[in-house]
């Protein structure tokens, strides 16, 4: 969405901003909340829309560690699932802003969005069976992906609504430049 040549000062102090929020937003909430609403994913995702993939990347990447070691959340155990999912939403979403073009900003952000999700779910997935260790067996697989995607599906479907609400309020209060630009008739 940040496009100029000089927009990358702005895209800077966003990507702090939004590594700063994924050790902030999880502080308030218990823990079974937290799994449930994955509050960290939200400024990667953010970031990668606004911002573009290599700095949702970036913040992918440094979000959940900037947050482990200044809070302790997330536990340095779930790094190595953690790291690859939130850099693949950040990565995701920036580059499927380039891409898709349906001349409206709303269903570009939802697509972009779902897409991301989904590919993010499955960069952790398979680093958590690559550091775990798990069998290949097809019943282990699937049951471990189900419940994955099932334990976020509220963190889904939150991220789905707020998102593209934030960035649509956002640029409706002129702090993000319009996506397109309106026609009059």
């Amino acid at each position: 969405m940040l496009t100029k040549k000089n927009d990358y000062i702005k895209a800077l102090s966003i990507t702090a901003m939004c590594i700063a929020l994924c050790c902030v937003l999880p502080i308030p909430l218990p823990f079974e909340l937290r799994n449930k609403l994955s509050p960290m994913h939200i400024p990667v995702l953010l970031c990668g829309l606004v911002c573009g993939w290599p700095y949702g990347l970036l913040c992918g990447i440094l979000g959940p560690v900037v947050s482990n070691l200044t809070t302790g959340m997330p536990p340095i155990a779930m790094l190595p699932r953690m790291i690859p999912e939130l850099a693949m939403y950040g990565f995701a979403c920036g580059l499927l802003m380039k891409i898709i073009r349906t001349g409206k900003t709303a269903p570009d952000l939802v697509i972009s969005l779902v897409i991301s999700m989904i590919l993010g779910r499955i960069a952790g997935g398979v680093a958590t069976v690559i550091v775990g260790g798990f069998p290949a067996d097809k019943a282990v697989l699937t049951a471990f992906f189900t419940s994955y995607v099932a334990q976020g599906a509220v963190g889904i479907a939150v991220h789905l609504v707020l998102i593209p609400t934030l960035v649509l309020a956002l640029q409706k209060a002129r702090l993000l430049p319009a996506r397109y630009k309106k026609v009059k008739a």
